[in-house]
């Protein structure tokens, strides 16, 4: 007995600890990667740089998107200038009707050998503002080309388009705007002729339509890309990035107010402007939180689950080695039960057959125990049997009309003499006037001797036996009791279960299959009936097995056990 405590210590300690090294330890590992590597990213923001760079990118692609439609709108202008060689008053004229079908331009002038012609939008040259921008840019314009123009030509050829933007802030009524100047060479012109031509872009266009339509696009074209989160942005003075109040030129709907969380300066066409992108209502920083928050809630159900998997799955193999061990010790058990009637056999016979026994009475008496023994024999290897083909869901019974009474009575007859052999006092209650009942005949019989056997063998001191047979409410109800070593509460759900033996040293130290009581549940089970089992420790036990009377009278189908 200690070395089989002994060596099922020993494979549950190997059992867990090839869970730990096969199992645990892996997923223990994983997990505090996946969670050293959460907590990195929560350190150091990493989920914010992940969207900076996306914003980053946006900004970018953005201002391409305006750069380009600037670099198109100045192109399409500068093909209609006129040429540097007509006069003064043609020159006037067509730069007149540029600006009469652009009016997006505010300014358009051309400089050459003759000086420089600057022409305005003329009804704008109303407001006080954009007279004295006129004045101004004519003046710095004649100055400036006058002193370096062929510098500035120079410049403005090694560009790629041959085109250079400036650009400068303004005032617009009583709001501030800002214009942006596009310088380009005409393309007709030699190149050692110093001919300058440009426009410039109005402010109002530029914070009305140009700006608000590419950001509008990209906020719409982006914000499907960003979880549902929608997107603002703006255009602004870049000097107000240097602690001055942000006041957009051109914002998106859904702006608000704040700061944006990546922003961009401008330096091609629109050089002294910004770019600047933020969520409308929530923040990088908050994303990032919830998505760490979020990892680490998915992490912990993850790991309650492998753990949980753990534990059933040490659960799991804990009880198929416990059906393992028991099944073991039913084959020891059933091997000792098996060669036990069998060396009695073979002893009796043996001496009959040597003729060592004269009397008739002794012989008679030796008849009767191999008959019994033979008996017994047959009724183990028949529950092996039967265990083998309910296992295998092939077991048939068949039901035939049956005087339950009768049955009841011839089956414990025949163990009568083994009853009083053992010094059992047996009482029998049998009530004649039952109805005949469809039955199988040989499982109920079987039942009973399982449980008759069962009383024989696990009672100690005071040894009784009573078997009782009678209707109530409706059922047919077949007792069998004794005064043995009793069953606990804990085990009583647990003792119809197959290979099962209770943890009482009288049950280990008595040789048993631990299949009877499986047997007998099933046999109730499957005549529609139920057995319950009433016990208290060291007093005995009373099975009570019931079948409703009212179907037990009637035939039933032919009935095979899944």
């Amino acid at each position: 007995m200690t070395k089989r405590k002994f060596l099922g210590g020993f494979t549950r300690f190997r059992l867990m600890l090839t869970l730990g090294l096969a199992v645990l330890l892996p997923a223990a590992a994983l997990i505090y990667v996946n969670y050293s590597q959460l907590r990195a990213i929560e350190r150091d923001k990493g989920i914010e740089a992940i969207f900076n760079r996306e914003f980053q990118e946006v900004l970018a692609f953005t201002e391409k998107k305006i750069n380009k439609k600037a670099y198109t709108m100045a192109e399409e202008a500068r093909d209609s200038f006129p040429s540097p060689d007509v006069d003064a008053q043609e020159k006037e004229k067509k730069l007149d009707l540029i600006l009469a079908k652009s009016p997006w331009l505010s300014h358009a002038f051309i400089y050459d050998e003759d000086g420089l012609t600057f022409r305005s939008q003329p009804q704008m040259m109303g407001d006080k503002y954009f007279r004295e921008e006129h004045e101004r840019m004519a003046e710095g314009y004649k100055g400036w080309f006058g002193m370096e123009g062929k510098m500035v030509v120079a410049e403005v050829r090694k560009k790629p388009r041959a085109i250079s933007f400036s650009g400068s802030p303004i005032k617009r009524g009583e709001k501030d705007a800002y214009i942006a100047n596009a310088l380009f060479v005409l393309p007709q012109v030699s190149n050692d002729r110093v001919v300058l031509a440009g426009v410039s872009f109005e402010g109002c266009y530029l914070m009305g339509t140009l700006f608000p339509g590419v950001l509008d696009e990209m906020v719409n074209q982006k914000s499907t890309d960003q979880g549902g989160n929608r997107l603002a942005m703006m255009i602004y003075p870049a000097d107000a990035e240097m602690g001055k109040e942000i006041k957009p030129l051109a914002a998106t709907a859904g702006w608000g107010e704040g700061k944006p969380e990546v922003s961009r300066k401008m330096d091609d066409v629109f050089r002294g402007l910004a770019m600047g992108i933020k969520f409308q209502d929530t923040s990088v920083e908050a994303l990032g939180q919830t998505w760490v928050h979020r990892s680490f809630l998915i992490l912990a159900c993850l790991s309650l689950v492998i753990i949980g998997g753990l534990v059933l799955t040490k659960h799991i193999v804990s009880k198929e080695m416990a059906l393992a061990r028991l099944k073991s010790d039913f084959v020891s058990n059933v091997s000792h039960e098996l060669r036990t009637p069998l060396a009695l056999i073979r002893l009796y016979a043996e001496t009959l057959e040597l003729g060592r026994i004269t009397t008739r009475d002794k012989k008679q008496e030796y008849y009767r125990i191999i008959r019994k023994e033979s008996e017994r024999l047959s009724a183990l290897i028949n529950n092996i049997l039967d265990f083998s083909r309910i296992e295998a869901g092939r077991k048939e019974y068949e039901f035939r009309e049956t005087d339950i009474a009768e049955l009841i009575h011839n089956t414990l007859d025949s163990y009568r003499y083994q009853i009083e052999q053992q010094g059992f006092a047996f009482e029998e209650s049998i009530d004649p006037s039952l109805p005949k009942v469809y039955v199988d005949r040989e499982a109920i019989a079987r039942a009973l001797v399982n449980l008759v056997n069962n009383a024989l063998k696990y009672s100690a001191d005071e040894k009784f036996l009573g078997v009782k047979l009678y209707g109530a409410n409706g059922s047919l109800k077949l007792e069998v009791a004794d005064h043995g070593i009793g069953i606990t509460r804990r085990e009583q759900s647990k003792i119809f279960e197959k290979f099962y033996r209770t943890g009482d040293p009288l049950v280990h130290n008595t040789k048993g299959s631990g299949l009877g009581l499986s047997l007998v549940r099933h046999i109730t089970q499957a005549h529609g009936g139920e057995i319950v089992v009433e016990s208290t420790p060291g007093k005995g036990s009373k099975f009570t097995l019931s079948l409703p009377l009212a179907a037990a009278t009637r035939r039933p189908a032919h009935a095979t056990a899944s």
